[in-house]
């Protein structure tokens, strides 16, 4: 039994550890690709139409499966939601934005090039993509500052804190850096794309939802093989 209860620990590390390193990996793997084929689009959503496609869309897909097998905690006290209930609506987000693509920066004659596009027309999926987006951030900075911080000591709290809060950054600036690029003077639109603000504000994002996921699964790993099996573990 303590065989099995040193698996089942594992196994749930795997799941948190892995969601960690497909987040750290995802905008490195993206540029250094995207480059070495002489390429760098101005966002990560951008590289599903690219020759990078596949890796964006295994990389998200895969962070999305993860999400929605994670479980967690249920709420304690006055809290309303679970870990599994966040999980799964960041999970279908992420699975949306793998395969609901958004328009494209040079898809200026609004020609479908993926099913859902073909199903629902360019612009239906351009706003639900950068909605699925969104909701995905949102979902993983609740989780790191508010579920992921309420039992923590206060090293980890602050941690976990300031990984809700640099993902908020993240996700605010994205919303404005791509506001300009669609809508701003053709200057800020250039300043943008150039400096691939979009890109550089996700990846933010990214990473430190990553952050908070591997020193969450860690310190959870560390907590459940201090803790004494019970009586059936024990037998």
């Amino acid at each position: 039994m303590v065989e099995a209860r040193e698996e089942i620990i594992e196994n749930f590390y795997r799941i948190r550890r892995m969601l960690g390193y497909l987040g750290l990996v995802l905008p490195f793997t993206l540029i250094f690709g995207g480059l070495s084929f002489g390429f760098a689009e101005p966002s990560i959503s951008d590289y599903y139409h690219s020759l990078m496609r596949d890796i964006f869309v295994g990389i998200i897909f895969a962070i999305g499966v993860f999400l929605l097998c994670y479980t967690g905690f249920r709420p304690r006290g006055s809290e309303r939601f679970s870990d599994d209930l966040v999980t799964t609506l960041a999970g279908i987000s992420a699975l949306l934005v793998a395969f609901v693509p958004n328009r494209g920066t040079l898809n200026a004659s609004l020609e479908p090039q993926a099913l859902a596009q073909h199903l629902f027309g360019v612009t239906v999926c351009d706003y639900t993509h950068h909605l699925a987006a969104g909701t995905f951030l949102l979902s993983m900075a609740y989780l790191s500052g508010l579920r992921f911080a309420r039992t923590a000591k206060p090293m980890r709290r602050w941690i976990y804190r300031a990984c809700a809060w640099i993902i908020l950054a993240g996700f605010v600036g994205t919303c404005i850096s791509a506001a300009l690029r669609k809508i701003g003077t053709p200057e800020q639109t250039a300043f943008v794309i150039d400096n691939q603000l979009v890109f550089w504000f996700e990846a933010l994002g990214v990473w430190a939802f990553s952050i908070a996921w591997l020193v969450k699964g860690y310190r959870d790993r560390q907590t459940l093989r201090a803790a004494p099996p019970g009586p059936a573990e024990a037998a």
